[in-house]
């Protein structure tokens, strides 16, 4: 799966918080959360994210609360996918269950600038930096990470195993003989 997109870059340990403040907790429409997703933190951001970007962040982003609001509101920004040096490990996790695809690459955060094109190859754990002709190494997405991201998260991947006749068992559970992050 391959993800391209502008970068824009934030800083270390983002917290859940200012990526979608409390106040607008009230609401669960995507819509509603992308207007305030990163207003404290940088009001101008949301406007200049055009849809399929990728927003680049240095370590434990994601940091705080376990609500999902914060995953759902990044997605419906329209972001493509998330680079960082890290998340935290409940983001990691809500992310790939909203359909929001997520790479750690600590090289990718240091040598990227705002605005380069880069593109994102998650099978492999690869981030192209098209603007300046660099590869960075990522750690890659284990498979059934990316089977859940291909069914547009959990839900989506739920119900095709529904229609399929198969156990709705998540991908990365015991039943399946896989470890999840």
């Amino acid at each position: 799966m391959e993800i391209r997109g502008r970068v824009h870059l934030l800083g270390d340990h983002i917290d859940t918080d200012v990526i979608i403040p409390a106040r607008y907790l009230v609401t669960d429409d995507p819509e509603e959360l992308a207007r305030h997703c990163f207003e404290d933190l940088d009001p101008g951001l949301r406007v200049r994210i055009r849809s399929g970007d990728i927003l680049v962040a240095g370590e434990n982003f994601g940091q705080g609360s376990s609500r999902e609001h914060a995953p759902i509101a990044i997605k419906a920004l329209g972001v493509g996918a998330m680079v960082a040096k890290s998340f935290a490990r409940i983001f990691y996790r809500n992310a790939f269950n909203v359909g929001l695809p997520l790479l750690e690459s600590a090289e990718a955060h240091d040598r990227a600038a705002e605005g380069d094109e880069v593109a994102l190859d998650l099978g492999a754990g690869h981030v192209r930096n098209l603007t300046r002709g660099e590869s960075y190494t990522a750690s890659p997405v284990p498979a059934f990470m990316q089977q859940l991201l291909e069914s547009g998260g959990i839900v989506g991947y739920v119900q095709s195993q529904l229609r399929k006749g198969a156990s709705p068992a998540a991908p990365g559970t015991e039943e399946e003989g896989s470890r999840t992050r």
